[in-house]
């Protein structure tokens, strides 16, 4: 099977019927304006390189589909972290009992985009931290929020964002994010890549992935590549 709307252990959660529209707009409640810009972040280089981020928010769909919006992003990968190389397997994470998390492996140019930037989307745009092991009609340890961070320096810079946010209240209940060091991140099937730009139309799509690259493009507008 390749689409997880016909997979058994996720079946209700990726029919898209109407009923599950409130569901998937719960994700995301506090307005982008709010959210400040990382008061610590890594160092811009004097010359374009590549950098990686790998950040878990829930359904990879959905996360892939915003950071592939933000200029300077290379390139956006579909994966797994946090588990074994024996159970990076979407049928096998999909039991929520691996240790993985859906993830996204963000390829980036520090020049043009800072580590700092992406946390900023990604606890503004692409998920809830506030939500234990579930992303709007998602549930599971699968689809926790987590930075599996690559170096101290990543680390440091995530921490900071995270009390950051706290001291500002930005969010009504507390960030739930998990920090972890990076061991290895799993690509994930084929068929799982560049999805949401390929299934336009799927309704968990439509309902899900579309208002958040919607409100990445709004608030980031400076940041986004021209389509």
């Amino acid at each position: 099977m390749s689409s997880r709307a016909i997979r058994a252990p996720v079946t209700s959660a990726r029919s898209g019927a109407a009923d599950r529209q409130p569901a998937a707009y719960r994700c995301c409640v506090v307005s982008p304006e709010k959210f400040p810009d990382p008061q610590l972040d890594t160092p811009v280089p004097a010359a374009d390189g590549e950098a990686s981020a790998v950040l878990a928010g829930g359904c990879f769909w959905c996360v892939e589909a915003v950071y592939k919006q933000l200029d300077g992003v290379r390139s956006v990968t579909s994966g797994y972290a946090g588990g074994t190389s024996e159970t990076a397997d979407y049928d096998v994470v999909s039991s929520g009992r691996t240790g993985h998390a859906e993830a996204v492996e963000v390829r980036f140019d520090p020049a043009k985009v800072s580590y700092g930037q992406l946390l900023k989307v990604f606890f503004s745009i692409a998920h809830d931290p506030t939500t234990r092991d579930r992303q709007g009609p998602d549930v599971g340890k699968q689809y926790r929020s987590a930075i599996f961070y690559a170096n101290d320096e990543q680390r440091r810079v995530a921490e900071a964002y995270i009390k950051q946010l706290d001291a500002a209240k930005v969010f009504d209940a507390p960030i739930v994010t998990e920090l972890k060091a990076l061991d290895r991140f799993y690509e994930a099937e084929s068929y799982h890549q560049d999805y949401a730009e390929r299934n336009p139309n799927q309704p968990y799509i439509v309902y899900n992935a579309a208002p958040k690259v919607q409100k990445v493009r709004k608030y980031f507008a400076d940041r986004v590549k021209v389509t």
